[in-house]
């Protein structure tokens, strides 16, 4: 942009007060906040430039009236008015009134005929451009006036605005409702409801345009003919659509269409069209002249229609509910939009109920996080199928006749080279079937081992690089068999019917293993046994429970998910560089770059990308905290101290690596994934679970001690928790089930202990423990808590008969044999109740002075920065009461929580 340019000012301003505190030069009241203001730009008598002199619209019309007619007005509010692009539409016709009913008073009293002012050096290909954008506009003008209200863009936007702008779920649905009864005009909807739905929500019923946001800056940095770089830092806010929105009305060579004149229809196709079009000129060709037809509020709304996000908070539910009460459910059942309104407007005799459909995707069923045996036994009350939970991909099958379908969790068609051989098998595994949908899962298995092979492998590529492996289906449920639906007939029933039609075609169509549950130690035994053998985890799913589309009505075991992500795999990596975040993180870091040193490299390797973890007060802490200089992605500013690919350079670095934060990254497993340099090695699902202050770089995980840890993680499990609370079960009775176990009783577990510490409890405290608990729940206390030398409370005789009612749930699980405590300072009575539970869970409460196998020393004052009195070793733990109470809310040890550190004696 040339210096003359930069310093061309609009001779007007208009904008909405924000505050309220500047006064009308006319009439000397003030500008109301959030009301309409206009500005007239008159010399600074306090400096250079010009300043803004502000007026109600009502006011600055009258000095118009009032002024020579040779005073400047607005002739063109595109070229005279500073934000005249983000008044909305109503308000813009409102302004152009005004001034054309002051062009007419000035023509009639001095027969001055006001027009457009020429602009001055226009190059001649620019007033060329000029005239016919405005040739365009008038013709669209005409255009727009022939549209129904209700078939109008701008009519959607207005829609998408007042979604945005409430917050409750009834107020977005009843604005939806509004919309589709009364119409834009009161009168009754008139307009096409599945265009607007389909339009609604992108995020739900997507058109693939291979356009990520980026790619859009490049286009429109050329259609504008301004500064890529210039766009891409303003992306940095986050929104690509704010960003074009902006451009759009900065450029001189590309003018936003004065006035809406879009339908929805003309949308609907430009986004239909732009879906075709692969090579980079046909998209760039498209949106210039799509774009020289939209206002900046059109190009805006378009870009979000683009990106699948119209950034409103309103999802499928919202949208749907607003049209019919029924059309949700149905929407859940089949994922078409123009069978789900029809069926659901259809009118009378046509019935609302959802159904499936044959060919059409269905919504699928979906599981919640388990943490516990106990949790499991209290959902599934009748019973429970427990299923292998497949490290593979979920896939739809649907047949009808001859033909088949294939679609992904996400109701996508799923790529051929992973499906295409399946109709070759599926007539010979179901036989009798001429028309079925499954619920399975693809993955690759060895066809030397029957073992499944890692995630990932069934890609093009990777799928090449076995050779003695197949595609498996295995198949878990059935929902529709020759012309009946079975999503409301019980899962036994259904499982009745895959096991008397289905054969399986070894390594091509299996069943999904399965057992049969009805007690708890046998659950306990199958989740050990398919973590030991490396296996993602268990499904679990009621005997009597029917198939509910989009529901979480199942359960995932996970070893990340159980004892509070006591058993998932974790390394404390250091921060080595972070991204820009989207959304309402746009603008800030929020998604970093966790890595490892190697020494025989001396260099820092990538291992994990992590966005989840921190509360945005940690975030924006670490906005200033973080020593990060920006390099925006590009190659040639990566330090040589980082080993890192292409597809992981960050925005910013760190300035030093062995000066940043290590942070714990917890996730579901070690995997492997060739876009990072750490051996490959990477975490599945990461999150930062905690931040290690006591750690530097040289003393967090290194690249040695990773692959240590991924070798330990694949070749055993620890089991020794879960097992636990299935000997415990066995004591105290409780849920198990009479039924004959399926499976071998279960070993003898381990005693776990924390950080290597052996210290578990003896057997006279194991007695004493279940003694004072018993299977009634009641713990022995005192009504005065005062603490004894033993570090219990001082109990006479009398007081020592009496009993209090804890709520413990029977079976209980002793989680805490392997813990003890000792107690730093005299116990509180309201602070004795949370270590009397404590000891109720297997907890054992060392001696006053008796420091021999300590695991944790509790300070009562909730501080652990001080050590007291005791000195037991630096592998101790240093806890606080609510330590304590985490624990048993939890029911696992939770040393991972901030306050239980590790103390280092000086």
């Amino acid at each position: 942009m040339s210096d003359h340019e930069e310093s061309d000012e609009k001779p007007f301003a208009i904008e909405i007060a924000k505050q309220g505190r500047a006064a009308c030069k006319k009439c000397k009241q003030k500008c109301t906040q959030g009301e309409l203001r206009f500005a007239k730009l008159a010399p600074n008598p306090f400096g250079a430039g010009k300043m803004k002199n502000w007026h109600h619209v009502e006011c600055i019309f009258e000095i118009f009236l009032k002024q020579r007619p040779t005073t400047k007005r607005i002739d063109d509010p595109e070229e005279d008015i500073e934000g005249w692009n983000s008044l909305d539409d109503d308000t813009k016709a409102d302004i152009l009134k005004r001034i054309d009913e002051c062009n007419k008073f000035f023509e009639t009293k001095y027969g001055i005929k006001a027009s457009p002012k020429k602009p001055k050096n226009k190059p001649k290909e620019q007033q060329a451009s000029d005239k016919q954008v405005a040739s365009t506009s008038s013709e669209n003008a005409q255009k727009s006036d022939a549209i129904p209200k209700d078939s109008q863009f701008r009519e959607f936007r207005r829609l998408v605005a007042d979604i945005t702008n409430v917050s409750s779920y009834l107020e977005k649905t009843n604005l939806v409702s509004k919309v589709f009864t009364r119409g834009s005009d009161g009168t009754g909807f008139k307009g096409d409801v599945v265009l607007w739905c389909r339009l609604l929500l992108p995020g739900f019923v997507k058109r693939i345009y291979n356009l990520q946001s980026k790619q859009l800056i490049k286009l429109f940095s050329k259609i504008f003919h301004t500064d890529q770089d210039a766009m891409l830092e303003h992306l940095e806010k986050g929104d690509v659509s704010e960003t074009i929105q902006e451009f759009f009305e900065k450029s001189r060579s590309f003018k936003p269409s004065k006035k809406s004149n879009l339908s929805l229809q003309d949308v609907d196709d430009f986004l239909e069209e732009l879906s075709k079009l692969t090579k980079e000129e046909e998209q760039m060709a498209h949106l210039k002249s799509f774009s020289s037809r939209c206002t900046s509020n059109d190009l805006k709304m378009i870009i979000r229609l683009i990106k699948h996000d119209l950034r409103m908070n309103a999802g499928a539910k919202h949208i749907l509910e607003g049209v019919h009460p029924d059309a949700y459910q149905a929407f859940q059942l089949s994922r078409d939009i123009k069978a789900v309104i029809n069926r659901c407007l259809g009118g009378k005799g046509k019935s609302s109920k959802a159904t499936i459909e044959l060919m059409t995707p269905v919504l699928p069923m979906l599981a919640e996080a388990c943490k516990s045996v106990e949790q499991a036994m209290k959902k599934c009350p009748n019973g429970m199928f427990s299923e292998i939970k497949y490290d593979g991909e979920r896939v739809q099958v649907h047949k009808q006749g001859s033909e088949f379908k294939y679609f992904s969790r996400s109701l996508k068609p799923v790529l051929p080279h992973k499906v295409a051989h399946f109709k070759d098998y599926i007539p010979q595994a179901f036989p009798h079937a001429k028309d079925l949908i499954l619920d399975s899962e693809i993955l690759m298995i060895d066809t030397q081992t029957g073992k499944p092979l890692p995630f990932g492998t069934l890609g093009i590529h990777k799928k090449s690089e076995f050779k003695d492996a197949s595609v498996c289906l295995f198949i878990f449920d059935c929902i529709y068999y020759n012309g009946e639906i079975l999503t409301d007939k019980p899962i036994k029933h259904r499982k009745k019917i895959l096991n008397e039609n289905m054969t399986e075609i070894p390594n091509h169509i299996m069943f999904s293993e399965m057992e049969e549950i009805h007690d708890p130690k046998d659950l306990a035994n199958m989740i050990a046994k398919v973590l030991k053998l490396g296996l993602e985890g268990l499904v679990l799913k009621d005997m009597k429970s029917v198939y509910e589309p989009g529901k979480r009505h199942w359960l995932k075991v996970k070893k990340d998910y159980l004892f509070g992500g006591a058993m998932a795999d974790s390394a404390d990596l250091i921060v080595l560089g972070a991204w820009y975040g989207t959304g309402k993180k746009g603008g800030i870091m929020s998604i970093f770059l966790m890595g490892c040193y190697d020494e025989d490299s001396d260099k820092f390797c990538t291992v994990s990308k992590v966005s989840t973890g921190h509360d945005d007060k940690t975030l924006e802490r670490l906005q200033s905290e973080l020593d990060m200089v920006k390099i925006s992605s590009d190659p040639s500013k990566v330090p040589d101290w980082l080993r890192c690919t292409k597809t992981m350079i960050p925005d910013f670095v760190a300035r030093d690596p062995k000066s940043q934060p290590v942070w714990e990254i917890t996730g579901a497993e070690f995997t492997q994934h060739d876009v990072h340099t750490a051996d490959g090695i990477s975490i599945r699902f990461p999150r930062v679970t905690k931040i290690r202050d006591d750690k530097t770089w040289d003393t967090a995980t290194s690249l040695k001690e990773l692959k240590v840890l991924v070798a330990k993680s694949k070749e055993n499990t620890d089991v020794s928790l879960l097992m636990k609370g299935v000997k415990d079960d066995e004591v105290d009775g409780g849920t198990s089930s009479p039924k004959k176990r399926k499976r071998g009783e279960s070993s003898k577990a381990k005693k776990h202990s924390d950080s290597g510490d052996e210290a578990s409890p003896s057997k006279k405290t194991k007695k004493e423990s279940k003694k004072q608990t018993g299977l009634d729940g009641f713990v022995k206390t005192s009504k005065k808590g005062t603490s004894g030398d033993n570090g219990s409370p001082k109990a006479d005789k009398e007081e020592s008969k009496k009993y209090k009612k804890v709520e413990i749930e029977n079976p209980l699980p002793t989680y805490f044999e392997s813990v003890k405590l000792l107690l730093e300072d005299d116990v509180k009575s309201e602070k004795w109740d949370l270590i009397r539970y404590f000891i109720a869970y297997g907890g054992e409460v060392s001696k006053r002075g008796d420091t021999s196998g300590v695991t944790h020393v509790v300070h009562l004052n909730n501080m652990v920065n001080k050590l007291g009195s005791q000195d037991c070793g630096s592998g101790v733990k240093h806890v606080t009461v609510p330590w304590i109470k985490d624990c048993v809310i939890h029911e696992s040890v939770r040393d991972t929580r901030p306050y239980a550190v590790c103390w280092k004696p000086s």
